[in-house]
């Protein structure tokens, strides 16, 4: 924390620091005679009534009355990671993005608004890269009306926690009632090591979702519109790995997998093993045959999207030499679709 020269913790930090990345040490209660201190660092997203909100990576908000500052100073940005390739938080938005196709979209100045029939939050939510051209209140009402006239929920997809990510908006959304649903992660790391995992000799690979393919994919039902979701991108490859039964059996493929080229990155997806063969290394045979078409398509680095609970998944992809990016959010209107 900020020490002064004559030995005492100082707050340096202000209202006029709105927005940069901050550490804050506040009195959180005392035990018998003892005080007690929190840390807290993350970007300093308001500074109102006495009342100080941080944004924390994962994309939690604190609120610190400034009655309990004990320290505070403005801190430079995150380390640069020491594993996986570089990226810009825009880079990865806008590869990710063009990895999961709506069926329709519409822009509104930088924001692009995304709709597929509510098939996934991410392609049916708007994706805010800049300025909407409006005043905040009008571009929200804006998308409050237009997925209201689809008859969709409005969703805002946000990220926390790296170099130009957004949260200042996120808290702009909370201030207006916007509910955060669901919250992932972004994941990168090298290509190469995942296609040298396994032996990937038995993967069928496809560029479409056959009926196989989607016999073990975990979104029942799948319709029209879900189909071409899953077959956007710039270059799609679905891998499949045959049940035990072999090809053609009745059962569903043993585990599938998806994968989308653009550039220098490979999108992995949809990577599922039947239950009864979980912990047999499937997941890293699907992969790695996978990242070998993309590789000789000319990829070197390589993204996914994982959820912080699945701990299995987060353990696999670290194992592969993945590591997080950034955090995503979806933000909902704390109203009906329609309008």
């Amino acid at each position: 924390m900020e020490i002064s020269a004559a030995g005492r913790l100082e707050v340096r930090i202000t209202a006029a620091d709105v927005g940069k990345r901050v550490s804050v040490r506040r009195l959180a209660g005392t035990e018998d005679t003892t005080e007690k201190f929190t840390d807290t660092v993350g970007v300093l997203t308001s500074w109102d009534s006495g009342v100080l909100t941080i944004t924390r990576k994962s994309g939690e908000s604190v609120r610190i009355p400034e009655t309990s500052l004990v320290a505070g100073k403005v801190v430079p940005p995150a380390p640069a990671r020491r594993r996986g390739p570089s990226a810009t938080y825009r880079e990865l938005a806008q590869v990710s993005a063009r990895a999961w196709r709506p069926v329709e979209s519409e822009r509104l100045g930088e924001w692009e608004l995304r709709a597929a029939a509510g098939y996934t939050r991410r392609a049916n939510s708007v994706l805010p890269l800049g300025d909407p051209g409006l005043p905040l209140d009008e571009a929200l009402t804006v998308v409050r009306r237009w997925y209201g006239d689809r008859g969709l929920p409005a969703y805002v997809q946000t990220a926390t926690g790296g170099e130009g990510t957004q949260e200042l908006l996120c808290a702009e959304l909370e201030r207006r009632g916007w509910t955060r649903e669901v919250t992932a992660e972004l994941w990168v790391g090298a290509l190469a090591p995942v296609a040298d995992r396994a032996d990937a000799s038995g993967v069928q690979l496809s560029r479409t979702a056959d009926e196989a393919w989607l016999a073990r994919y975990q979104r029942k039902g799948v319709s029209e519109v879900a189909l071409k979701v899953l077959g956007s991108g710039p270059s799609v490859w679905f891998a499949t790995v045959p049940g035990e039964g072999g090809e053609g059996a009745d059962s569903a493929p043993a585990a599938i997998g998806r994968c989308v080229v653009d550039g220098r990155w490979a999108g992995f997806g949809a990577v599922e093993v039947d239950p009864a063969l979980r912990r047999r290394g499937l997941a890293s045979v699907v992969m790695a045959a996978l990242a070998s078409r993309a590789l000789a398509e000319g990829a070197s680095a390589a993204w996914l999207q994982v959820e912080a609970e699945n701990v299995g998944a987060r353990a696999l992809y670290s194992g592969m030499g993945f590591s997080a990016h950034h955090a995503y959010h979806h933000y909902r209107d704390h109203r009906d679709g329609s309008s």
